[in-house]
């Protein structure tokens, strides 16, 4: 009996283990995705003005070639 009791907590920890696991980490894994056929979310792509520093330089460069 306690062989049974013993073997099956092992069983739950690692069963509980293994969903913590999927849910936390393995599911944003893009090989266990494409593994297990799960849907990849669709890839946006990026404006060209994404960013503060693009502006400030693009700022920068409209000024200095109206000054020139």
């Amino acid at each position: 009996m306690r062989l049974q009791n013993a073997f099956s907590m092992v069983v739950i920890a690692f069963g509980m283990g293994w969903y913590l696991a999927w849910k936390l980490v393995l599911v944003h894994v893009p090989l266990v995705q494409e593994i297990f056929g799960l849907r990849k979310k669709p890839v946006k792509p990026k404006p060209p003005t994404r960013r503060r520093l693009t502006q400030f330089y693009n700022s920068i460069n409209a000024h200095d070639s109206t000054s020139t």
